[in-house]
């Protein structure tokens, strides 16, 4: 465990974890890494708790074993019905990103690349509920993790999350295979009725279960479409690209119906209103209030690469151009802005050190 960004003094302190061995393995040290970082197991009805376990025995293993390594390093008993071993932290509703896929057809050296902006509150946990900040209360966002994880059997990967240990907000692993989030519908999102786990993955943990089951944007197609999913009332959007060029958004509708969108061998534009809604960039909504730029930034994204040619200097302005601003009145920041290049089968990161614009050098982690 490495601290690779920022110190005492910045906005932000990244913290790179490197974990070897087996899933089990793996598992009992990120549950020890959470621990010391406040997580503990929540109590759930054991008729949930088992069916959550069954789900990710069968269709998620490497999770499954986690959780075994979890109990380990608790004293606990992996049987054990009557508390959630995974759920390793929370992401609360509010925060906004930008994304672009640049596929290998568009680039100038012929990789495939995927760029995001992660904006989100400067503030903290209390603050982001409407409360007052406690003493000595950091920022919500301000100790991001980077994990790459190298198990003894399967995929590898690098993920990057902001407080969720067993889940992650960018992701790439061995294969080539890039997953990120965003907010999907600014418009319509409603406080969450409740935080507890269910049987499936939650929005957080979706992107690192593809990223450990999937090799490539047809496997994912297939486990989207099988997985029992589920959010805490801030619906989210994901972009999935693959090393053969391929590219696709994953959402749900309204009415909870599944869209898998995907515009042909050309960029895909995403930012945080539903794709399958406004399909054509050239004729979106004019903003409002609660859209957040939401259509400004996606057209200013798509006519930056429409009939363009990209290298990742290319991609990196693009993602400048939809940045957040540093306003007082704004209350968001672009926290890490990230590059995923699906043929190195690299994440390449900036992030946000304070006020002044301030990031730190770019770097770059493969996903081993």
């Amino acid at each position: 465990m490495t601290h690779v960004a920022g110190g005492k003094d910045d906005f932000q302190l990244v913290t790179h974890l490197t974990l070897t061995g087996s899933q089990y393995e793996i598992g009992r040290d990120v549950a020890q890494e959470a621990r010391r970082l406040g997580w503990a197991p929540t109590p759930i009805d054991p008729v949930v708790g088992r069916a959550r376990r069954t789900w990710f025995e069968r269709h998620w293993p490497q999770h499954h074993a986690r959780m075994d390594g979890a109990a380990a390093a608790l004293g606990l008993d992996p049987e054990q019905d009557e508390l959630v071993l995974d759920d390793q932290g929370y992401v609360p509703a509010g925060y906004g990103c930008s994304a672009m896929w640049i596929p290998p057809s568009a680039a100038t050296d012929g990789h495939g690349r995927v760029g995001r902006n992660y904006d989100f509150f400067p503030t903290t946990t209390s603050e982001i509920m409407g409360g007052e900040r406690r003493p000595g209360e950091l920022p919500m966002a301000s100790r991001p993790y980077l994990i790459t994880t190298v198990p003894d059997e399967g995929l590898s990967s690098t993920v990057l999350t902001m407080s969720a240990l067993d889940g992650c907000m960018d992701g790439v692993n061995s294969a080539g295979l890039a997953v990120m989030l965003l907010i999907a519908d600014f418009e319509s999102a409603e406080p969450p009725d409740a935080f507890g786990p269910q049987v499936g993955v939650n929005s957080v943990q979706l992107p690192r279960f593809l990223i450990d089951t999937c090799e490539n944007v047809d496997q994912a197609k297939q486990a989207l479409l099988a997985a029992k999913q589920y959010d805490h009332g801030m619906p989210l959007h994901y972009l999935v690209a693959d090393a053969h060029g391929q590219a696709f958004v994953w959402e749900h509708g309204r009415d909870g119906s599944e869209h898998i969108v995907e515009f042909g061998d050309g960029p895909l534009c995403v930012t945080n209103h539903l794709l399958h809604r406004h399909p054509d960039p050239m004729n979106l909504p004019a903003d409002s209030a609660s859209s957040f730029a939401s259509y400004s930034r996606l057209r200013t994204l798509y006519e930056r690469s429409k009939g363009a040619t990209m290298s990742a200097g290319d991609l990196r302005e693009s993602l400048r151009a939809v940045a957040q601003p540093e306003e007082a009145a704004a209350p968001i920041r672009t926290l890490w802005s990230t590059i995923f290049d699906t043929a190195d089968r690299t994440l390449s990161v900036r992030f946000y050190l304070g006020e002044g614009q301030r990031y730190s050098d770019e770097l770059v982690f493969p996903a081993r």
